[in-house]
């Protein structure tokens, strides 16, 4: 698939979340299947999500060969953040180097590596609606 591609499935997946209120994702392609996505989503109850992701759509699936996802509550205190940054090998986690912090930065716990899609599932329930 090509960058754009994956480019409009992230919009597509962001824009089909009904508690999402403001937006603001930033595209940077690469190449033809290279990309950089960072975003902001601001939710009803004044959660926020931060996420960036460094894409290779042209594997199957496409290839996240760096991603974050950080998620506060409205007072700005962490819930949650997926990353895959390599800092945490001595833990010996078992998906290292995807990992979830959380809700704090000390509690570190083995991860799949989510989609978006999957994090915003995850968040629904969270969002206290006004």
């Amino acid at each position: 698939m090509k960058i754009e591609d994956y480019f409009k499935a992230i919009q597509d997946t962001v824009d089909s979340c009904g508690l999402v209120r403001l937006k603001n994702i930033t595209y940077d392609k690469r190449g033809t299947y290279e990309g950089f996505l960072r975003g902001e989503l601001h939710f009803s109850d004044d959660s926020v999500l931060h996420f960036r992701e460094f894409v290779d759509a042209e594997a199957a699936p496409p290839e996240r060969l760096m991603y974050t996802y950080h998620y506060t509550n409205s007072e700005g205190r962490l819930t949650f953040r997926y990353d895959n940054t390599n800092h945490h090998k001595k833990l010996g986690l078992p998906t290292w180097p995807h990992h979830k912090h959380d809700g704090s930065e000390c509690n570190v716990i083995a991860s799949k590596a989510p989609v978006l899609g999957k994090v915003l599932e995850e968040i629904e329930p969270l969002v206290q609606l006004m």
